[in-house]
């Protein structure tokens, strides 16, 4: 059976609907994308290290990261700019990665990490913690608390019978989620005016408060540390449930193991910066275009992309109309939108 799985796992990663073009030819073409892909994730931390009211030259962003410079450039670099550039970097990846999973899970292309209701479940406990005048530590314990009792009852209320299908999971997300976006219009209008600007910043992704943003970044690389030695039965499942299960995988066990990895690193994003949307519904696609549907390349890909796009769009909600500061969430819906409408003209099925 080993055997068996091997080869048929084998076979799909070199599917055209898995990988296109065929043999040396699709190989090249996908080290090439990881290759610009790591290239645009320099650059994009470039632009936001130094991009800002204060101009900084090259020689002060090599010398703030060396630690050998001084001096008020080298401050603004290190201690607001990297930790803001790298949490919006990690929460891109978490989204693209798990909006991926859940792609896969769900059999789904319209699946992202917000459809079975977990950013309702931070949004209520960050809200909820807001509302309350808690400090900013108990707001990220109450996004993370949030997003977890939203897992655990859209998971419990899909598997009460003992088993559950995509279409249960994906109705019950659907209706936790509506629930939680009640709640959510409730503690608005309930809220002290001073509070609700803060409050509709946290809706919308806002990452210029984050001063820990290494936690995040930690989790971006254990998850696909965790996730990718299951990339060739995650490219078996997502030809069919009864393909895999012919071929040896634990279809369950694995659905298991996506549904929680997928729930961990939106729970982590979102409580780091927010609600952000589009980043995994869009990323996902992009990256499949490029590269095909073979797990192996696509969950690493979608990662650098999802950083790449994320970090980009957060230095221009910083810049564009300075010293006004833009919620990140609007332009990546800005930017999603009209992606995803092409999308739909260009593959109409």
């Amino acid at each position: 059976m080993a055997d068996e799985l091997h080869l048929a796992t084998r076979s799909a990663a070199s599917t055209p609907a898995a990988r296109p073009g065929a043999g040396r030819h699709g190989r090249r073409r996908a080290r090439l994308v990881l290759a610009a892909l790591v290239a645009a994730a320099l650059a994009a931390f470039a632009w936001a290290l130094s991009a800002g009211a204060l101009a900084v030259t090259h020689a002060d962003l090599l010398a703030a990261l060396t630690g050998s410079g001084g001096g008020m450039e080298s401050d603004i670099i290190r201690t607001l700019r990297l930790p803001r550039a790298v949490a919006a970097f990690a929460c891109g990846g978490l989204l693209a990665l798990a909006g991926a999973l859940m792609q896969v899970l769900l059999r789904n292309p319209l699946a992202d990490p917000y459809v079975l209701g977990i950013s309702g479940g931070a949004a209520v406990g960050a809200l909820g913690a807001i509302l309350a005048g808690a400090a900013s530590g108990w707001i990220d314990a109450g996004a993370f608390i949030g997003a977890l009792g939203a897992t655990l009852l859209v998971f419990g209320l899909a598997h009460g019978d003992g088993s559950w299908t995509q279409t249960r999971l994906l109705l019950t997300g659907v209706i936790v989620a509506a629930g939680c976006g009640a709640a959510v219009a409730l503690m608005l209008s309930l809220a002290p005016e001073g509070r609700v600007k803060g409050m509709l910043f946290w809706l919308m992704g806002d990452a210029s408060s984050v001063s820990q943003p290494w936690p995040a970044l930690a989790v971006l690389g254990l998850g696909l540390v965790a996730v990718l030695p299951f990339a060739r039965e995650l490219n078996l499942l997502s030809r069919g449930e009864i393909t895999a299960r012919a071929l040896g995988v634990r279809v369950g066990r694995l659905r298991a193991l996506v549904y929680g990895l997928g729930a961990l690193l939106t729970g982590v994003a979102v409580t780091t910066v927010g609600s952000v949307g589009f980043v995994g519904l869009i990323v996902p696609h992009l990256v499949r275009l490029a590269i095909g549907n073979d797990q192996r390349l696509l969950l690493p890909a979608a990662t650098l992309a999802g950083g790449v796009l994320l970090t980009a769009a957060d230095t221009a909600a910083r810049t564009v109309v300075a010293p006004i500061q833009l919620p990140v969430g609007v332009l990546t819906a800005l930017f999603g939108v009209p992606v995803f409408l092409f999308l739909l003209t260009r593959h109409p099925r």
